[in-house]
């Protein structure tokens, strides 16, 4: 792994990778963390108009086309904190890749058609995202589980402030942090020239970013339940308990429960809930460690009469986490370095993570996530089962 940081402030990662193809990601650090209230939905809401036209491609299917006419994949994401925008191509096309995204986030146009355009656009989005109980679930319980730190807040923003956005709005934000200092781009592939290409295209000016601190989340002390009615046939349910950001030391040990309890088919959640009494067909945990915050939890999708037996199953698997044995030990850690590696073999996902653990702290993180996963013992996984799964928050989509 290679990383410089170029004059005007641009990190810049490459990853050697042998392969016909080259993937070229840039994140913006910056997401829907760093939004004032006035403000919400307005980075997702940017991550779209980027597409929509620039000075030398004024339309989106010109943008689109660049990269598609040559088998190209052109995609983005917002998340609560990162803003991520990739091109995976024939690393023969390496430089029309490293151009495009550069024209896309250094001269976007941000007409006022685009804007009107986009915001019916984002709030289909939303309604797309709102009336899947199966998404909606996990906005409904972020916006429970956490009371004061802004990953309580949709990605996709507000409706009202979305159809309130105008391109001076929209221009401020984008400046303010679209800027080199605030940026990281990763590469992965064969590839020679890849530092003559980036200083030559993402030639814009320094800048600077100050991030707001974020405000600091209190302890939960006591249940929290929220139910919601829905003319759906299925309950979805999701039982959640605050944990730690990703840099803490726990954060690894929480990786290796989810490991025991949620892996696929024959996780402990599955296998007691789906497997011996056919409660559910959907059902599992999650494990979230983000820059600044994380949470744990327990989902499953069931009929109403059988929300509190559920509940109770869910509990009980997370208590029996105190006589954990060598052999759920074993399987979960190998679990996860399976998982984790044939993962990084796809060259986008190896670009994803590149940037998340440059966000966190140091790309070459990446590399030390499995021995720290390799050090867990059974004693850490009682300790930080006693600390964190004590006061859960616990939504419930109710079905007929």
């Amino acid at each position: 792994m290679e990383k410089v940081v170029l004059a005007n402030g641009l990190t810049v990662i490459f990853e050697r990778k042998p392969s016909t193809s080259v993937v070229v990601e840039v994140m913006v650090k910056v997401g829907s963390n760093q939004e004032l209230e006035q403000e919400r939905g307005i980075a997702h809401f940017i991550e779209h108009m980027v597409f929509e036209g620039t000075k030398k491609r004024p339309t989106n299917r010109e943008i689109s086309n660049e990269i598609e006419k040559i088998g190209g994949d052109f995609n983005a994401y917002t998340t609560n904190e990162r803003t991520c925008f990739h091109v995976k191509v024939l690393k023969k096309h390496f430089h029309t890749a490293v151009e495009v995204l550069a024209d896309i986030l250094l001269h976007p146009l941000f007409k006022e058609e685009h804007l009107i355009k986009e915001r019916n656009i984002v709030l289909k989005e939303i309604d797309t995202v709102d009336d899947d109980p199966k998404f909606y679930q996990w906005i409904l319980l972020q916006k429970n589980l956490f009371v004061k730190h802004p990953c309580r807040y949709p990605t996709y923003g507000e409706r009202k402030i979305i159809r309130g956005l105008n391109e001076k709005k929209v221009w401020n934000y984008f400046k303010k942090y679209y800027v080199p200092s605030n940026m990281v781009i990763s590469i992965v592939g064969d590839v020679s020239n890849w530092k003559k290409e980036i200083i030559t295209h993402f030639t814009f000016a320094k800048g600077k970013v100050i991030l707001t601190p974020l405000p600091s989340e209190p302890i939960t002390k006591k249940l929290k339940i929220v139910k919601e009615k829905r003319k759906i046939n299925n309950t979805y349910m999701a039982l959640g308990f605050k944990t730690v950001p990703r840099l803490h030391p726990d954060a690894a040990i929480l990786e290796v429960i989810n490991g025991i309890l949620g892996r696929g088919q024959s996780g402990k959640m599955f296998t007691e809930i789906r497997s011996k009494r056919g409660l559910a067909y959907d059902v599992g945990t999650q494990h979230i460690g983000e820059v600044s915050f994380g949470y744990f939890a327990v989902y499953a999708t069931i009929d109403r009469k059988n929300v509190e037996l559920a509940r109770k199953l869910m509990l009980k698997e997370l208590r029996a986490l105190e006589h954990v044995s060598a052999q759920e030990l074993k399987e979960a850690k190998d679990f996860i370095e399976g998982d984790y590696l044939l993962e990084l073999e796809e060259s986008q996902k190896m670009a994803d993570q590149i940037l998340f653990w440059e966000q966190v702290k140091d790309a070459r993180r990446l590399y030390q996530f499995i021995p720290s996963i390799k050090k867990v013992s059974a004693a850490d996984v009682r300790r930080v089962a006693a600390k964190y799964f004590k006061n859960y928050t616990l939504v419930v989509l109710e079905g007929k």
